[in-house]
């Protein structure tokens, strides 16, 4: 039990790090007049596919790049990027082309000095270990980038309770939207 406890001490202190007005800033990003593109690679891909999922029941349109449904960006929609280490060439890029044809972007990310940070109207830190940190600067005992990830879920559905929340949406409605 201690290796679990160890996990769940990393994760609370990662989570505590996170400046909740940045979580109030990034809710405000979203709207339901928008449409919504989410984006990431590896582990944090899944992340933001979950929480486009329950952007989804909360009655949000919402994309995830890459799919085969995915339609065109346009210069009102949003794209919202999640990469730990902000450097993700792919991410990168295609947070910069949504940049260029005029999308608000939102990040969240362990690097606010990174390229895609850099690129964002708005970004939320998330101080997680990645994989490509070493030596003191290696605050975690699990691998790679999993302390990121898991923590940038429990960011991201805390901006879902928000934005349920906020829009008034409850269990009961959210679950009408659940396969």
């Amino acid at each position: 039990m201690s290796l679990l406890n160890s996990i769940l001490r990393e994760i609370n202190d990662v989570v505590s790090k996170v400046d909740e007005q940045s979580l109030f800033q990034a809710a405000n990003e979203i709207s339901k007049e928008k449409r919504i593109f989410v984006l990431g690679e590896g582990r944090s891909g899944l992340m933001v596919k979950g929480f486009a999922m329950r952007l989804m029941h909360l009655g949000y349109i919402v994309y995830v790049v890459g799919e085969t449904i995915t339609p065109s960006i346009d210069k009102n929609d949003l794209v919202i990027a999640v990469s730990g280490s902000g450097k993700s060439k792919n991410i990168v890029s295609d947070t910069q082309k949504a940049k260029e044809k005029g999308c608000r972007v939102l990040v969240f990310t362990s690097n606010l000095n990174s390229p895609l940070s850099n690129i964002s109207d708005v970004s939320v830190l998330v101080p997680g270990t990645v994989k490509d940190d070493v030596g003191s600067d290696r605050k975690s005992i699990q691998l790679l980038s999993s302390l990121f990830d898991q923590s940038v879920h429990i960011v991201l559905d805390a901006v879902c309770l928000y934005l349920s929340k906020r829009d008034g949406v409850t269990n009961e409605t959210a679950t009408k939207t659940h396969w």
